[in-house]
């Protein structure tokens, strides 16, 4: 998919795999080490869909919430850096774009500077690109990885 790629249209798929990474990476890692970090408060306050929200807010599941949460930007972080199943975790993080989007929308205001579209849409629509580009294939870690016999049923995932 990669080939038919200019230089610079390559690059640009590199520098956004790279940059969308560190956002999610970032935003990972400052919640796996803070002890006092808890997605209670943003689930609390739902605008749309509050009852499944409430519930994911709800003492039983919120330490599965908060760990999912944090490990799932961190990982998904980390495989784009790394270009590493780049497909899969960039459908993982539209997955979670949406349920970040969501809770605080107030149609057609997800926010007060707002319209419609916002930050996570952005990113959704970023990692989609990722996504359909095949962007792991572009200076990305999979196809090193794939060549280790105990990963070779895994080949297919880690270089897409």
């Amino acid at each position: 998919m990669t080939g038919g790629l200019s230089r610079s249209q390559r690059y640009s798929l590199l520098l956004l795999r790279l940059s969308l990474g560190w956002v999610f990476f970032y935003a990972g890692i400052s919640k796996v080490v803070a002890s006092d970090w808890s997605a209670a408060g943003f689930l609390t306050g739902a605008k749309t869909f509050a009852p499944f929200f409430a519930w994911l807010a709800s003492p039983g599941i919120l330490p599965i919430t908060n760990v999912l949460n944090a490990w799932g930007l961190t990982l998904i972080g980390a495989a784009l850096i790394l270009g590493v199943a780049v497909r899969f975790s960039a459908s993982m993080g539209i997955v979670l774009m949406g349920l970040y989007y969501l809770p605080r929308l107030d149609f057609p205001y997800p926010n007060a500077n707002a319209y419609i579209v916002d930050e996570h849409v952005v990113y959704a629509i970023g990692l989609m690109v990722l996504a359909l580009f095949h962007a792991g294939r572009i200076w990305g870690l999979g196809h090193i990885l794939a060549w280790f016999p105990f990963l070779g049923r895994f080949r297919h995932t880690l270089t897409r």
